[in-house]
């Protein structure tokens, strides 16, 4: 009976496709541009990685990374068990950490679904012992607590055969078949559909592995070897929820219809990966940096490169001074619980926010450049410098294209002495006792 449907499902996907011809342009609605703002002003979100590769505890890439079969990998489902698993209490522990929004993977690159779809029988309710959807439960939860939810989606899939033709990644996976594009993409928009309808309102569709069809030299990508429909897939989004906000992880600059830019484990511009955005193709949309608090996105047993809580709230202030939000991701363990290590982590970030979340929150890139030593967020006529280093005794502020009023300790208002001249600003900071994770300093400006 559910294969009759999900033929009827993807037909009737496909016909509904074609109101959203090509080149008919993007333009934002104000209930778009709306959450646009609310998105730029938000500055911290939490990332979760979870699903049935989390059982193996080696990361969310385990299908890839060990060429586990089709047959075998099928067999997980059947030993996920999630009972510790509260959505509440996620949630709760987000608020806790300062965090203003969720995003959760829905599909991974495994190919398994995360909610309860009717085009698919290869999703938690179906092929799991645990029989429950925990996209719904954490919907709910984020809707009663006043949390945006976005959900993270796959383009790219190991386990279709209609993901074909092959992409980059998988290649070595036994047991892959081939099949038409056609019915992928049909798929993948009656599956954006169920998220958009089933789900209340939601903050976005955060989208990736478009990098697995385009090829790549091992320094540059080069031409996209399919086409991935954007134009219906993002136009379904924006008609059924046109609050909604799109993103798509291409690291590439913004395409049309996309809403805001994320940056992958780099600061925007920067190029630490070596697949890094380049400076010149950050869009005029909001930006999201997204990093892990170890090493691994989805649950990794092994993984001890645990993030200290003063490099994380220096990732959290580096991102805002670049005009970014966080985007800080868990993976929780396949019984349903955040690794105690992250939510120790998470509730640290929060205290800490408590008391400097105001040069975060709500803020702007400043005109100061970032520097090893210091960064700048700007609110209105104030300018919050973070000083990083705690051995610094004068901060030398080049290029500085603003007339400084009067700068303060923030934590204590007291004033503190400066220099303003052709060359820059210095400031005298050999009264202070500097805090080891970030001294704030307060600077007013002439110019709002």
């Amino acid at each position: 009976m559910k294969n009759i449907f999900l033929s009827f499902v993807l037909l009737l996907t496909l016909v509904l496709g074609v109101q959203h011809a090509r080149g008919q342009g993007y333009t934002p609605s104000p209930e778009n541009l709306a959450a646009r703002e609310w998105f730029d002003q938000a500055g911290f979100g939490l990332f979760i990685h979870w699903g049935v590769y989390s059982i193996l505890g080696d990361g969310e890439w385990v299908m890839n990374n060990q060429n586990i079969s089709i047959d075998e990998y099928q067999k997980l489902p059947g030993f996920f068990n999630p009972i510790a698993f509260d959505a509440e209490a996620w949630v709760q522990m987000a608020k806790a950490a300062g965090m203003k929004y969720i995003t959760i993977t829905s599909r991974h690159h495994d190919g398994f679904s995360m909610f309860d779809s009717a085009v698919t029988s290869y999703d938690i309710v179906e092929a799991t012992p645990y029989k429950k959807d925990v996209l719904k439960s954490l919907a709910e939860a984020c809707q009663k607590a006043d949390i945006k939810l976005f959900f993270y989606y796959s383009l790219l899939d190991w386990y279709r055969d209609d993901y074909f033709p092959r992409g980059r990644t998988g290649t070595g996976i036994p047991g892959r078949g081939e099949g038409k594009w056609e019915d992928y993409i049909a798929f993948m928009k009656a599956q954006l559909r169920e998220l958009l309808t089933n789900y209340g309102p939601i903050g976005g569709i955060w989208f990736d592995g478009h990098w697995d069809q385009k090829k790549w030299d091992g320094k540059k990508f080069g031409a996209l070897q399919v086409d991935w429909h954007y134009d219906e897939l993002y136009g379904l989004i924006h008609e059924l929820q046109p609050q909604a906000l799109v993103g798509n992880n291409h690291h590439l600059g913004i395409l049309e219809g996309e809403d805001f830019q994320m940056f992958e484990k780099d600061l925007p511009g920067k190029n630490t990966t070596g697949w890094g955005t380049p400076e010149d193709q950050i869009g005029n949309v909001p930006l999201e940096v997204c990093e892990t608090i170890n090493g691994s996105w989805g649950f990794n047993l092994q993984d001890r490169r645990h993030k200290s809580t003063r490099e994380l709230i220096h990732y959290l202030v580096k991102a805002a001074a670049y005009g970014s939000n966080l985007l800080l991701n868990v993976g929780p363990m396949p019984n349903g619980e955040i690794q105690p290590e992250h939510k120790k982590s998470l509730l640290e970030m929060g205290d800490w926010l408590k008391t400097y979340g105001p040069t975060v929150y709500g803020t702007d890139k400043s005109p100061l450049t970032p520097h090893e030593q210091y960064v700048a967020t700007r609110k209105g006529n104030r300018i919050f410098l973070h000083v990083l280093d705690p051995q610094v005794k004068i901060v030398h502020l080049e290029d500085v294209p603003v007339k400084i009023n009067s700068v303060r300790h923030y934590d204590t208002q007291k004033k503190l002495p400066y220099k303003q001249s052709r060359f820059g600003v210095q400031i005298d900071l050999s009264a202070l006792v500097l805090d080891s994770t970030d001294t704030i300093l307060e600077l007013t400006i002439s110019n709002p």
